[in-house]
């Protein structure tokens, strides 16, 4: 029994160390989830940017990402599942979602608490 529990010891170990925070598997998500980052058209924190600018017909347009930081997580949610305006379809589970929102929130708070 000695010897089990002696071997099991460093397999626990490194399983213990291999474990990341909900926010960093959150954060990890939002910079990539699906081979396109969300923060390339929603900044950072979620706080919304601005992804092209250019001409159609002599007018002068922009494509932009919203902001999604300041969504409840329904419209978040929705959100996340339709395709519209160029937001991609990631097909993401639940777990992923709310860690997304997790994410947004979290990082919002941290830009509030830096601004004072």
């Amino acid at each position: 029994m000695r010897d089990v529990l002696l071997l099991l010891l460093p397999i626990s170990l490194f399983a213990q160390a291999s474990f990341i925070t909900p926010m960093e598997y959150a954060s990890s998500l939002y910079k990539n989830p699906r081979g396109i980052g969300c923060q390339n058209c929603h900044g950072v924190s979620g706080e919304g940017r601005v992804v092209a600018r250019y001409e159609h017909k002599n007018e002068k347009k922009s494509f932009s990402g919203p902001e999604i930081n300041s969504m409840n997580f329904n419209d978040f949610f929705t959100a996340l599942n339709v395709r519209k305006n160029g937001m991609p379809r990631y097909f993401l589970t639940q777990k992923e979602i709310q860690a997304l929102y997790f994410y947004v929130q979290e990082k919002k708070k941290e830009s509030i608490s830096n601004a004072k």
